[in-house]
């Protein structure tokens, strides 16, 4: 099969997922969740039967503006502007005590551990249940979508994938395409089975990569695209659909890359299709080293997970610090 052709499949694959996936309408013709409307009160009940040893596990990194680009994405955007000394700039005086304070910019989309909301991709000029992208802006930002939605936070069954486990290496090959029954043999290796309202970690061993090896792109002044990472094969699609995934993380941005398809309309389909059609949140960029070490060293891999994203109206991602409780 040619190159012309194979990106002829991937894209008749991708268009037909949009449609066969899509969650539009089932929770509702307003409804602003998506799939985390599969985390009911029994199945946050269940989730906490999965704390045993006790051990919490952070999956994020620090937001250090002294090294506001950890992954070497290219967003910089993180800023503190520190104010020591509050009291006495406002009394104009010492005082018995003063504070610090600070004002803090950051981009969470980007380098570090954060949430894709439902309102951060569209298609055709639809968000996710067919909400007009033509209603957000810049002065509200997400009209329908936002990620304040998810008040409830996301507490729940987490589940991980080791695919790096799974090949027996600390990393996988960076242009690595996770398939489906990579999926369903690790389920089989780790006796775990993902299941309806779980969040699924995948983790290919993209951080580990970076702290060992650094940055891999493939053009000398690299876009938002050019960077190489393992990520999902898009026959991943239906089993994230037929098994009801709450949310996804990964240590990466999910899609593989260099893109399977050299269309640039189809070089995101894990965000586009996950997103859009399924209503499915994404959290980017997480460090799930430590966590894959302790379920290899515990032998489960399943636990308590719990990131609480933050009530920003219109904001389309929010900045995490998710925590696995085993």
């Amino acid at each position: 099969m040619t190159t012309a052709e194979r990106d002829r499949v991937h894209i008749a694959q991708i268009e037909e997922y949009l449609t066969t996936l899509s969650n539009w309408g089932r929770w509702g013709e307003d409804d602003r969740l998506g799939t985390l409307n599969l985390i009911t009160p029994e199945v946050r009940r269940r989730a906490a039967a999965n704390v045993r040893s006790g051990t919490a596990i952070s999956l994020a990194r620090n937001l250090d503006p002294l090294r506001p680009d950890p992954l070497h994405s290219g967003v910089t955007n993180v800023q503190r502007d520190s104010k020591v000394g509050e009291v006495r700039h406002l009394l104009g005086k010492e005082a018995r005590w003063d504070a610090v304070g600070e004002e803090i910019t950051l981009s969470p989309h980007g380098g570090n551990a954060h949430l894709d909301g439902l309102g951060h991709y569209y298609w055709d000029g639809l968000f996710y249940n067919g909400f007009p992208a033509s209603a957000s802006n810049n002065t509200i930002g997400s009209a329908h979508l936002s990620v304040s939605h998810a008040t409830e936070g996301i507490i729940t069954r987490g589940v991980l994938l080791d695919i790096a486990g799974l090949h027996g290496v600390p990393y996988l090959e960076r242009c690595h395409a996770v398939h489906v029954d990579e999926l369903l043999e690790a389920e089989r290796r780790q006796g775990v089975q993902v299941r309806s309202g779980d969040v699924l970690l995948i983790h290919t061993g993209n951080a580990a990569a970076l702290e060992t090896l650094g940055p891999v792109y493939r053009t000398a002044n690299p876009g938002p695209l050019d960077g190489v990472q393992a990520g999902l094969d898009i026959s991943c699609l239906p089993f994230l659909h037929d098994r009801d995934v709450a949310a996804m993380g990964a240590d990466g941005t999910h899609d593989v890359q260099p893109a399977q398809v050299d269309d640039f309309d189809f070089a995101r389909p894990i965000h586009a299709v996950s997103l859009v059609a399924m209503g499915l949140w994404l959290m980017d960029n997480l460090d799930l080293t430590a966590l894959a070490r302790a379920c290899e060293a515990e032998k489960r891999w399943e636990f308590l997970f719990t990131a609480l994203p933050w009530r920003f109206v219109g904001a389309t991602s929010s900045p995490l610090n998710p925590v696995a409780v085993l």
